[in-house]
């Protein structure tokens, strides 16, 4: 039986300390010591758990080194810290349970750049779990999903699951930059059944939807344009101006055309150049991003945005160097499994509305490790656990209702045992 306090507890501890992609130091010692207390038969930690030289969208080491410094200030175990240092954080948790299938349970890990909110209506500031890394917060439920991950390993082992269970506890979703790493370490190679988990989507407490499809691919686009400095007054002529090239590429950015075989985006999200009112700037920077609804489509996106970077720069006198950034591909969940996790969930006393599919309508880079178990033969879906969010997911309000928590663990791991005991 689910401890509820217990998930609860676990829940407000990731929630009081966020660390952003490739940054979880404290969050994986953490996720260590509950691991080892629960008793896995493996546990592979930081670069055993990655694929290293996957992964995408990695701070620089400075940045790096002042989220490890705080983790060991904070209590951090130095062992395993020694093995995370470089940004090689996450962890896979294996469970050998006698005869029977693989299945594979995803849950990510990372927080967002956010301010959280310090209004006391915001339950986690008036209940004194507030985050204390201040402009980091949990507002996509990352903190919830580790605790589902924990909680359904727990609650396998206590069960009468037959076969190997193993836990990806992944880094950097937010900036779709870890699933690849996960996806390519070898983790995967003998996964039958693959579920991934989030919680919310705008659907609420006590709701269930079995699969999430229409994922959109996504790849962001690190860019630098690079010109020459000139007196802006005196001799306008001499200069090249990055700036001139970032303001084409934006304005042509959005005029790329749209597909007539479905939904695609672009979106120009942070701008950086310049130095002066007086001086023609020599360096202009943009992070953008393009999508869609098929990997087609958004490798369709990419092509026409690198023409229209490469013509910005052309047309001013620039240089331009694009960096990927993070990229994931679309999937689709398998109806077999959509199916046996409908049948668990609707069993449940406390679901009161199972949904057999939906629409994610954004991205996720658990689509890698979908496609690596799809394209060995074996079967994925990705679940969602509704939850009442006050504050929509990316924003200072965001929360969890925590009674959806046992309803996520008790799902999953019903779902886990019946995949193992029907062979779908």
């Amino acid at each position: 039986m689910v401890d509820r306090d217990r998930l609860v507890e676990l829940r407000r501890e990731f929630h009081r300390y966020p660390e952003p992609a490739w940054r979880e130091f404290w969050t994986t010692c953490r996720l260590v010591e509950e691991l080892e207390a629960i008793g896995v038969d493996e546990l592979h930690v930081g670069p055993d758990a990655l694929a290293t030289d996957e992964r995408m969208a990695v701070p620089d080491e400075d940045e790096l080194q002042e989220w490890y410094e705080a983790a060991r200030e904070r209590g951090a175990r130095q062992d395993v810290l020694d093995r995370l240092e470089g940004g090689y954080t996450g962890a896979v948790a294996v469970v050998e349970q006698g005869p029977g299938p693989t299945v594979g349970l995803r849950v990510d890990i990372d927080a967002l750049p956010i301010w959280e909110s310090d209004e006391d209506s915001h339950h986690p500031a008036g209940e004194g779990f507030r985050s204390e890394n201040e402009g980091y917060m949990h507002s996509c439920g990352h903190d919830g999903h580790i605790t589902l991950g924990l909680g359904t390993l727990e609650a396998v082992t206590e069960s009468d699951f037959s076969g190997t269970l193993k836990v990806f506890f992944q880094p950097a979703e937010e900036l779709v930059g870890g699933g690849k790493a996960m996806a390519k370490s070898g983790h995967l190679d003998d996964v039958d059944y693959l579920f991934a988990t989030h919680l919310g989507l705008d659907h609420p407490t006590g709701e269930v939807v079995a699969g999430i499809d229409d994922f959109l691919a996504v790849k962001h686009l690190d860019v630098e344009f690079t010109g020459a400095p000139s007196h802006a007054g005196a001799k306008p002529e001499e200069g090249r101006n990055a700036v001139q090239a970032l303001a084409t590429a934006v304005q042509n950015l959005y005029g790329i055309p749209r597909h007539s075989d479905g939904a695609t985006r672009v979106n120009a999200g942070k701008l950086e150049a310049g130095t002066a009112a007086n001086i023609i700037p020599e360096r202009a920077h943009l992070e953008c991003e393009v999508r869609g609804v098929t990997t087609h489509l958004k490798d369709y996106m990419d092509e026409r945005a690198q023409q229209v970077l490469d013509s910005a720069a052309e047309m001013h006198g620039c240089e331009v160097d694009v960096e990927i950034g993070g990229e994931a591909p679309s999937a689709t969940s398998d109806q077999d499994l959509v199916d046996l996790v409908g049948a668990v969930a609707g069993e449940h006393p406390d679901v009161e509305r199972l949904v057999e599919r939906d629409a994610l309508g954004g991205s996720e880079d658990a689509t890698f490790l979908m496609q690596a178990v799809q394209q060995r033969g074996g079967l994925a879906t990705y679940v969602c656990v509704g939850t009442d969010h006050p504050g929509g997911h990316h924003t200072s309000t965001f929360d969890v209702d925590e009674a959806s928590l046992p309803i996520g663990v008790d799902v999953l791991a019903g779902a886990i045992e019946s995949v193992a005991a029907k062979r779908p």
